[in-house]
């Protein structure tokens, strides 16, 4: 099941832009990722990140492992070897020591996907209460424009990391294709005068004009017997 679920996973993200992943067929259970940071926003926007992901044999009723292969990230939750510290891959579950709620946590609807733009999400919104760097997070929080040095400085660094003939994707191609809109059928309101009948037989309308004129001319008879 899990190799299923992993190849349908696949194929999918093979295609996005924002990131690249290898992975062999006869091992489906660990993977070579490259995440472009593409959100211009982003104190890291630009950079190439290498990481590689491992799963479990039970995936996904388990959560898979995620860690860096770029080397001196300097982020709150990344630990110095690379290994990322980010509740969507803790096991499900309520975890009362650390406070995450089983809402926060690996569950079987999340998927590479989800973990992935999750790992995005966290390098800009990093959690400093309890950092798996603490020296980042001391800087996060008190020396921010030290921090954003640094990371502009890994930026730079990991543009020799980018595959050769790879280059990071346009705003124009991560944008979701256009719906085209449902068209109209003018046919629909242009009713020929078979449509115009509802269905309704000629006769049976005669029949209904011969009744209302046998109960008007009763009701003549009734008024002029009642007039004295």
């Amino acid at each position: 099941m899990a190799q299923k679920r992993l190849m349908q996973e696949l194929l999918p993200l093979q295609k996005e832009k924002w990131v690249d992943v290898e992975a062999d067929e006869s091992n489906l259970f660990r993977w070579k990722l490259g995440l472009w940071v593409v959100n211009p926003d982003s104190i890291w926007h630009g950079a190439y990140l290498k990481a590689e992901m491992r799963f479990p044999s039970d995936y996904p009723y388990a959560p898979p492992a995620f860690r860096f292969l770029t080397k001196n990230i300097i982020h709150p939750n990344v630990y110095s070897d690379g290994n990322l510290c980010i509740s969507i891959l803790h096991k499900p579950g309520d975890d009362a020591q650390s406070g995450e709620l089983a809402s926060e946590r690996w569950n079987v609807l999340h998927g590479v996907e989800s973990v992935l733009r999750s790992v995005l999400l966290l390098m800009d919104d990093p959690e400093i209460n309890s950092p798996a760097n603490v020296d980042a997070g001391v800087l996060y929080r008190d020396h921010r424009e030290q921090y954003n040095r640094l990371a502009r400085e890994l930026v730079e660094r990991t543009k020799a990391d980018v595959p050769p003939g790879g280059r990071m994707p346009t705003s124009a191609e991560l944008a979701p294709a256009p719906v085209k809109p449902v068209e109209d059928d003018a046919d629909f309101w242009n009713m020929s005068d078979d449509d115009e009948d509802f269905g309704g037989s000629d006769s049976e309308m005669e029949d209904f004009d011969d009744d209302d004129d046998q109960e008007d001319d009763d009701d003549v008879d009734d008024l002029k017997r009642k007039t004295p």
